[in-house]
Formats: C-alpha cells, structure tokens, sequence
C-alpha cells in the first residue's frame, strides 16, 4: 500500500470514528423519542443543508455539510430551527404537548449513549490494554541559560518532587506530571518543591511565555528545564566531507555521558557546552554497548552564511527520555482520569489565574488531527481506543452543561417547565437560543482558526536549511 493510500485510510477511520460518536449520541435522542411517543421530523449526522437524505416512515434521515456535530428534530421539545432548519410539522395543525418528564429523559438520553458508549470502548481498551508514553522520571537534566529557572536557582540534576504543591510523578506525560503542572500554574510564580543532594529546599521561579501568531495558540508558561535522560546519537549527520563526529569515529546508538569531564544529563546541556567551548578541541567520555570510551574531537563551524556556532555533526535520539509501558486500567478508573481531566481543562478555563484559555480547546479540526496521529504512532489503534473514551465522556458532560441548545439546557427548561406547571414562552426560548446559536458558531470558528493555526508550519525560520559542508583540516 502506498504512502497516499495509508494517509487515505486513516483519514477515512478517522472520520469514521467521529461519525460513530456522533450517531450512539444522537441514537439516544431518537430511541429515547420513539419510547416516550414524540414527533421525530428528521434525524441528521452533522449540521447545514443535507447532502444526502432518504424519509423512511415519515423520519428524514441525513447527513449535513457542516461537519460538527448532529440532531434529532422533535417539534415537540424546543424547536431549534436556527439549527436544525424548517421542521417538516410547522404550519401544521399543533402537535400535542410532551410531559416535562419525557422531555427530560429524552434530553439525557443522549449524553447517557454518550457514556455508554464510553463504557464499551473502555471494556476493550481493559482487555488490550493501552501504551502511557512518559518521561517517568523528574530530575532535571538541563538549565537554559538566562531563563527563569535558571535566575531561580534550579540546578541539573536536581529531582523535582512537586510544583506548586502538587506532587508530581513524571516529568511530562499528563496533568501529574512537571511540564504540565508547570503550564497550568495559576500563580504569579512557580513554586518547585526539589531534593538535591539529599536535602529537599524550595525554589520559586518566574515563568516566561513565548510569542506566538495571532492565528495560533497563545503559548503556555515554561521555566526553562529539561528533564535528564541518556544522551543517546540518534544519526551522524553524512555529509561530503566528513564532520567531527565522523572523524572522530562516533557511531549511532552511542551514549554519551560526559563531555570535558561533566557528566552529561541532558542533550541541551551538551549543546551549551559546544557553545561555550567553540572550536576548541572536546573529551567526550562515551558507552558503546558495555565498552566505556573517549573520543577527542574538534567542533567546526560549516561553510556559508546559515551556520553560526560550532557543530560536530550529530542528531539526538530522544526516544530514550520516554519510558512506554502498556497498561490495562478497568473502565471505571478510564472514565474517572477522562472526567478529571476535563474538569482540571474546564476550571483552568474558567479561573482568571490561569494562563489556559478557550484558544487551547479543539474543534473538529484539532480532534481528527489529534486522532491521524495517533494512528501514525506505534500501537496507535489503542491509543486512539482510550482517546474516544476519554472524547466520549467530554461529550457527555458537556452536552449537560444547562445552557441553551444544548442538552443540558433542554433539561433545565423542561424541570422549569415543570415547576411552573406551563411551558415557557416559545418567542423567548427562540429568541435566546438564536442568541446561543451565534454564540456557539462563533465559538466553533474560533476553535477551528487556532486548530488551523496548529497546522501551519512555522514562518520564521530561513526554510530549508543549506547542505552541511565542514571546512577541511
């Protein structure tokens, strides 16, 4: 199979997948309908006019052009025609009414499909399991010089054991980790609490924000750490005229553990060395399988304008940071980490502390980009598994949230409705919800220009960097 037609079959499982989510959900309102004896005018996969449809039994089914979402039409709840289009029913003679009660089981019928759904896909991932990527441990291996940490004190080698006061696990991987502790500080500054050389101290660090694009993600606060782990030569760059590392004999796979008698944590801090040292000759203490060796070589800088600062010719291997172990967690624990994890996003988006705003949520976009590559991935069929666990459970939830057209808003009319002992009145809920209705597009295209954003390479960069040529001995 060609390259484009892998490329062809994930987006098409991808898409697939969405589509799948979209229908259990909607699946819920229609069976949920059919039970309590409503109306159903049509039943539609995403929104807009259909671009296929097909009436059986007086129900339009249908597939819109806006791929964001879908709905059942029951003229019989609150009509949501800015959505949804005319039903088939208006102008007809007035349905009979709908028991708040029915209104509301029909409402939550969809989110409890939703996290049906999510039980199911759960039960499979238990069984198969599912890689967790993680820098597992948290001992920093490299400072950037002039940075926040830096400035704070933070030393190589010392092992951070909570940030902010929540302890940490890992040094990146999830919402237990440094990294990500570190991005979603609601403080003015960092507090690491760290053991070095025995004795645990405080540090507390400014963090630094990076510019970015106005069409992309505004970026999230770092110190300037990096986690320590073996410096393993991922590729000797082979060029014309043989570099440093060729000629001094380094080979790939090699470990690199010091250089001028440092011991060497991290691939930033080996780089800063090259810096500091120039073209002046460099011991590099390296492993080779069981054999521990020295190589001497000089640093040079390649002809041409592009290439200002000493290289010896080597690219790093970072997969030797990242510890995968697979893991088979029962469908409670996935369901419980997929519900912490979308409250620590939604009150991180909602504090006024923190740096986390709507622009770092995804759209349609960002999901199926998300999804393609981690089909890319190794294993990527159960990373994709858990990952529509966990985008099930946030379509559950949030479709609960009680505002307008949402489901979570249907339910809170109809028990409005039902302590009134009258519906509300219909020109104001259709009013409100066209209001909701902008409010949620604008969102949509909101999320879906950073998505885009995401995608676009960087603009600030020379382009295509010059073939290396070393300068001769």
């Amino acid at each position: 199979m060609t390259d484009f037609l892998y490329g062809a079959l994930l987006l098409f499982i991808v898409i697939l997948f969405f589509n799948i989510i979209i229908f259990v959900h909607e699946l819920g309102h229609y069976l949920a309908a059919k039970w309590r004896g409503l109306q159903i005018d049509r039943f539609q996969i995403w929104f807009g006019k259909p671009i296929w449809k097909k009436t059986i039994n007086g129900v339009q089914y249908g597939l819109g052009w806006i791929p964001a979402g879908g709905f059942v039409a029951l003229p019989q709840m609150v009509t949501m025609e800015a959505i949804e289009g005319e039903n088939q029913t208006t102008g007809e003679q007035p349905l009979p009414a709908v028991k708040p009660i029915d209104k509301v089981i029909v409402a939550a019928a969809g989110p409890l499909f939703s996290l049906l759904l999510a039980f199911l896909v759960a039960l499979v991932v238990w069984k198969v399991g599912k890689p967790q990527d993680a820098i597992t441990n948290t001992v920093i291996g490299a400072v950037v010089e002039g940075s926040p940490a830096a400035e704070a004190g933070l030393q190589a080698g010392d092992r951070i054991l909570a940030v902010d006061g929540e302890p940490v696990k890992w040094f990146r991987g999830d919402f237990k980790a440094v990294t990500e502790r570190i991005m979603l500080t609601k403080n003015d500054q960092v507090t690491f609490e760290i053991e070095r050389d025995g004795k645990v101290m405080e540090v507390v660090s400014n963090f630094g924000i990076s510019e970015t694009k106005w069409y992309q993600r505004k970026a999230l606060p770092q110190v300037g750490i990096a986690p320590a782990g073996p410096v393993r030569i991922g590729a000797i760059l082979e060029t014309s005229t043989p570099g440093p590392a060729q000629r001094a004999g380094l080979e790939v796979g090699d470990v690199i553990l010091s250089a001028n008698g440092e011991q060497i944590l991290s691939g930033l801090r080996l780089t800063q060395i090259l810096k500091d040292n120039g073209t002046q000759a460099i011991s590099l203490t390296v492993k080779r399988g069981e054999e521990t060796l020295k190589k001497m070589l000089t640093p040079l800088i390649p002809e041409g304008t592009y290439y200002d600062r000493p290289m010896i010719g080597i690219q790093f291997d970072s997969s030797g940071l990242i510890e995968a172990t697979r893991v088979y967690p029962n469908p409670v624990a996935q369901i419980g980490d997929s519900l912490k994890q979308m409250w620590i996003t939604l009150s991180s988006v909602a504090s006024p502390k923190s740096k986390v705003g709507l622009d770092q949520l995804a759209g349609p976009v960002g999901i199926a980009h998300m999804k393609f590559q981690l089909l890319l991935m190794e294993d990527g069929w159960s990373r994709l598994l858990f990952l529509l666990v966990l985008f099930n459970v946030n379509l559950a939830v949030l479709n609960l949230l009680p505002f307008p057209v949402l489901d979570g808003g249907h339910i809170v009319m109809a028990l409005t409705e039902m302590v009134r002992g009258r519906p509300l009145d219909p020109r104001v809920l259709a009013s409100v919800q066209s209001l909701f209705v902008l409010v949620l597009l604008g969102f949509f295209l909101f999320v879906t220009s950073k998505d885009l954003g995401a995608l676009v390479p960087g603009q600030d960069g020379p382009g295509k960097a010059p073939e290396i040529v070393w300068p001769s001995e």
